[in-house]
């Protein structure tokens, strides 16, 4: 059930409010127009939010509830929800559209017939929340612009296609069959899944039926009142330039006239994908496991919990088929958009392991493993010597991947023993430098890339091109998907990069390029991989980690975050992103600045020499060997900073003495960071 104090505000049930009672049509059009324009003139509502309503009341095309909803709140004076609604339109961002689909407040036009605890029948009305109508106007203009670039190839003969899959979240499957329905009315081929499924699945499927382009409703680990609209091309990558770019133009060329059509349903032509694109993905899932026999030789012992997602799906059944013993977490097992047992569905917080964590006491299990609502991102946390669990950073967790997959790719005699520059590990400027020190120990190649997993895989991409015109070139064509792994390999090693392993430091990990995004599903597979090779060895993942420590030095980092939410959160973002350009710092908590990188206005280029795209991003270097980086959150009202600690280790014994004290360090520098942010407002 919905906490209508601490989660969300009814605003249909405020005993104080005039929207308690059903709404009387005492306003003509013309009245709330005028109210509107005395708004904006005494400065309640901005110029932008009140240009934005007076557009979209005068257009004649929202439908009846819809107009309801924005008379109750221009007769209740609500004028910092409607600026919250009205001050921006939604763009894509690294994670495509993503925001509220119900506003603070909300309206009992919106609320329509739906019961206490359940969502509103109606999405929120406003330009900056995810409705029916930003669903149609994005898929519109991503139809538009995968029509245009088809012509513009030489393919115009091609009916463009979709296919859609959607998670947990309230409007979830409403948005995907309107999407669906959308895109066959504008002429093109759409496929939906018959029910929930996670973002790799969507991913892979783009590739194995060959669509053009695909869509998967998440809002990953957002909280409740969330979702998203997120695009993908016919490289199964997320949405790059130029490709981001123009749908957004398109997005906005989309007249709201256009919409009414387009808001009824009709799925007589979407196609329902069958058993064969499921048992695709399934084999591909599997085929992260390097040692395929092991976890069924030593048997790990998993806590498994999908916080009410879709991990369920496949992360559970994938991991019993190869032989280890998942017990699962039953109350959240359930998929419920409600995410009714934690605070937040994000693994990335430990609250929501907290059952995991009691279910994995009970039974004595080795490790527990949680991914998030789409199955994106994927938690760890291990048994110690003491019994209890301790969670692993995203950094830690791609470390030990990155360390065993490395090491037993060369002990298969997968990848040359003493490494390869056409052999490659690809990460964000934010994930941990120690990544860096293990695969260029390896002697592999190592890129980094702006934060966004759309960026790996834009790179992913690239690196197929390349085997694509060699093979052309020496009169050759090769199916990339088709294609043996063995052979694969074989062709990237020898005429392009070959993918070893890559992820960010927000719990995302890719083990193989079947996938253009990060995968819960098979990380979780790989992980249990990893347990099950050390058990073998009597080892634990925090064994191997401290191996690597000791070898590499010990990194640790912190996440600080600052939330700024509506239109004066979003101006106050922009602020502090500006004035690290305008007037960087010069020491943060009493620790002089040695160097500050500027994305935004240096020319950069990484490792294969290819220039990476502006942006207001700071890594800000500091005279201890510490480092921070400063960026705005593409998905959530916050800006965020990555707090980088490293300490070379002199041996085994001082590590835990070692870890207390740059653990205190680098928490002290987050405080000092976010303090200085907040100056800069």
């Amino acid at each position: 059930m919905v906490d209508s104090v601490s989660r969300e505000f009814w605003f249909c049930h405020s005993k104080a409010s005039p929207l308690n009672k059903q709404p009387q049509p005492t306003f003509n059009m013309t009245s709330i127009l005028e109210s509107v324009q005395n708004a904006r003139e005494s400065g309640a509502l901005l110029s932008s939010s009140a240009s934005a309503i007076e557009e979209w009341l005068s257009r004649n095309f929202l439908p009846e509830w819809a107009v309801s909803s924005l008379r109750e709140l221009v007769e209740a004076s609500e004028w910092e929800e409607l600026n919250n609604r009205f001050f921006q339109s939604m763009t894509f961002g690294t994670g495509g559209i993503r925001g509220r689909t119900q506003s603070t407040k909300v309206t009992l036009s919106e609320r329509g017939n739906a019961s206490d605890g359940e969502a509103p029948e109606h999405a929120g009305v406003g330009t900056n929340l995810l409705n029916d109508f930003n669903i149609a106007r994005a898929t519109i203009a991503l139809f538009r612009h995968t029509k245009g670039y088809l012509q513009k190839e030489g393919r115009g003969h091609e009916i463009p296609g979709l296919v859609i899959a959607h998670d947990v979240r309230h409007f979830s499957r409403h948005f995907c069959e309107l999407c669906a329905s959308i895109w066959s009315q504008l002429g093109g081929n759409s496929f939906i899944f018959d029910g929930p499924r996670s973002t790799p699945q969507l991913s892979f499927s783009v590739r194995y039926l060959r669509v053009h382009t695909g869509v998967v409703i998440t809002a990953s680990h957002n909280p409740y009142h969330d979702n998203g609209f997120k695009a993908y091309f016919e490289d199964g990558g997320q949405v790059v330039s130029p490709h981001a770019e123009e749908i957004v133009e398109e997005f906005g060329k989309v007249a709201l006239e256009e919409l009414p059509p387009f808001l009824k349903k009709d799925l007589a032509r979407v196609v329902v994908l069958g058993k064969a694109p499921e048992d695709a993905y399934r084999a591909v899932v599997k085929r992260s496991l390097i040692h395929s026999g092991i976890i069924s030789e030593q048997k790990p012992h998993i806590v498994f919990t999908p916080i009410h997602g879709t991990g369920a799906i496949m992360s559970v059944p994938v991991m019993r088929e190869c032989g280890a013993r998942v017990d699962v977490v039953d109350a959240q097992m359930r998929m419920d958009g409600n995410f009714p047992t934690v605070k937040s569905p994000n693994p990335e917080n430990s609250e929501a392991l907290s059952m995991a964590v009691a279910k994995a006491r009970e039974v004595g299990a080795d490790l527990l493993i949680g991914t998030d609502p789409d199955c994106d991102r994927m938690a760890v946390a291990v048994r110690n010597q003491a019994g209890e669990y301790e969670i692993f950073t995203g950094n830690m967790t791609g470390a030990i991947l990155a360390e065993y997959r490395i090491s037993q790719l060369k002990a298969a005699g997968l990848i040359p023993s003493e490494g390869s520059p056409r052999a490659a590990l690809i990460k964000t400027f934010v994930t941990t430098p120690l990544q860096d020190r293990i695969a260029e120990a390896h002697g592999l190649k190592v890129i980094n890339t702006l934060t966004g997993f759309k960026y790996i895989g834009d790179k992913l991409q690239e690196y197929q091109s390349k085997l694509d015109a060699a093979m052309k070139a020496e009169g050759f064509a090769v199916d990339y998907d088709r294609m043996a792994p063995a052979r694969k390999r074989e062709l990237m090693l020898a005429h392009s990069t070959f993918y070893v392993f890559g992820g960010e430091e927000s719990y995302g990990y890719l083990c193989t390029d079947d996938v253009r995004d990060k995968d819960g599903n098979a990380a979780s597979l790989a992980v249990v991989e990893v347990a099950a090779f050390l058990k073998s060895q009597g080892m634990t993942l925090i064994d191997y980690l401290d191996a690597i420590y000791v070898k590499h030095g010990l990194f640790l980092e912190t996440l600080g975050n600052v939330y700024l939410e509506g239109a004066a959160g979003a101006q106050k973002i922009r602020n502090i992103l500006a004035s690290y350009r305008e007037h960087p710092p010069v020491a943060i908590g009493g620790v002089a600045v040695s160097k500050i990188t500027d994305f935004g206005t240096e020319t950069l280029v990484d490792a294969d020499g290819k220039e990476i795209p502006k942006q207001d991003f700071y890594l800000v270097d500091l005279a201890n060997g510490y480092r921070y980086a400063v960026r705005g959150s593409g998905t959530e009202p916050k800006i965020k900073f990555y707090v980088f600690g490293y300490a070379p280790v002199a041996e085994s014994e001082s590590l835990v003495n070692l870890k207390n004290q740059t653990k205190l360090e680098i928490e002290a520098m987050r405080k000092a960071i976010e303090a200085d942010a907040m100056a800069r407002v």
